[in-house]
């Protein structure tokens, strides 16, 4: 075999070249070297040599002091960077718009390096939190586009996991405003004929007006702590930009879209939703679940089915109507324009 004998070339390109390759620089030079000679000989660039011959030595590399406009605003940075889910880009936006400052792109990710390192920490730190049997059942919403009836239909999946079973619930629905995600929840606990102690949700805008990141302040929709009073469970939303936090509905999410429904068309709405409830029945709750070992079924039959609240006949929270009427001095209120007797 014919031996083969490989070279590289490691170039410095214009690096600062440490005080005795200067002086080769200058002795060769002296001597009526040519510039590129000097430098392929050296490993160096034709401008590097022309630089230090210029030079006539070398010369210490001096950092020029430029003022620092950040500076005094690294808080501001952060809890913006924390708020636009770590985009400097925005993050340089807001800098222009609240403060008048103007940097250079560059300037603004190197400013919050290292607070990208910091929310990269925190989310790979987060440990899976175990809840005891009917303590917490975890709420989203996925969507995704299937064939129903030869015709490409965007469909919104709710989807509910119990945290200790592991017992999973999807409906399909054609929208992801608010009278859907009741609709889901009571889907859920006729499904599972009971009612847990909190529900954990996302963000999301039908059921929460306001969440600040850094003082965890959450401010629900006053429609749904109506909701969550007649149903008698705990609303409680995950950190905003930690989606870690409601992992087990996270994966729910994405394994009812690549096990229940890729791939898959329908003849109809109602062939749709028959496949859901025979998946439910025959694939989520008979599964070995990778974490707990058992199937979900097994493990809700015995530990959890009886730390639900019963639901005690109560009927769907939209039967219920909240209204304000003045009653009248012959003790009759006007409802729907018709006229009760109190």
């Amino acid at each position: 075999m014919k031996e083969v004998k490989i070279s590289a070339n490691f170039n410095c390109g214009d690096l600062m070249q440490p005080p005795e390759i200067v002086d080769k620089i200058l002795y060769l030079a002296s001597i009526g070297w040519g510039k590129k000679r000097i430098a392929k000989e050296l490993g160096t660039t034709p401008k590097t040599v022309r630089r230090y011959l210029r030079q006539k030595g070398w010369m210490p590399y001096q950092r020029t002091n430029r003022p620092k406009k950040l500076k005094d605003l690294s808080h501001w940075l952060e809890e913006t960077f924390r708020i636009r889910k770590g985009n400097a880009a925005v993050v340089d936006q807001e800098l222009k718009r609240q403060h008048g400052i103007h940097v250079h792109p560059r300037t603004v990710q190197k400013a919050v390096k290292p607070f990208r390192q910091k929310l990269t920490a925190e989310a790979m730190a987060t440990i899976r939190f175990e809840t005891p049997p009917g303590k917490q059942m975890q709420i989203d919403f996925g969507s995704m586009t299937v064939k129903i009836a030869g015709i490409a239909t965007r469909i919104y999946l709710f989807a509910a996991t119990l945290g200790y079973s592991r017992r999973q619930y999807v409906q399909a629905f054609t929208h992801e405003r608010q009278s859907v995600w009741f609709e889901g929840m009571e889907g859920a606990f006729q499904h599972f004929q009971g009612i847990p102690e909190q529900i954990l949700l996302d963000n999301a805008k039908p059921l929460v007006i306001k969440h600040n990141p850094l003082t965890r302040e959450v401010v629900f929709n006053a429609r749904f702590h109506a909701f969550a009073a007649y149903w008698k469970f705990k609303p409680k939303a995950c950190a905003p930009y930690r989606a870690r936090t409601k992992g087990k509905d996270e994966s729910t999410v994405k394994y009812i879209k690549r096990n229940a429904i890729a791939g898959r068309e329908f003849a109809s709405w109602q062939a749709l939703e028959e496949h859901l409830a025979w998946w439910m029945r025959e694939v989520a709750d008979k599964r070995i679940h990778g974490t707990t070992g058992e199937q979900p079924i097994i493990r809700f039959q015995r530990d959890e089915a009886s730390e639900l609240e019963l639901l005690n006949g109560k009927p769907p929270f939209n039967q219920i109507r909240e209204l304000q009427r003045v009653v009248h001095a012959d003790a009759c209120i006007e409802v729907d324009t018709k006229i009760l007797t109190i």
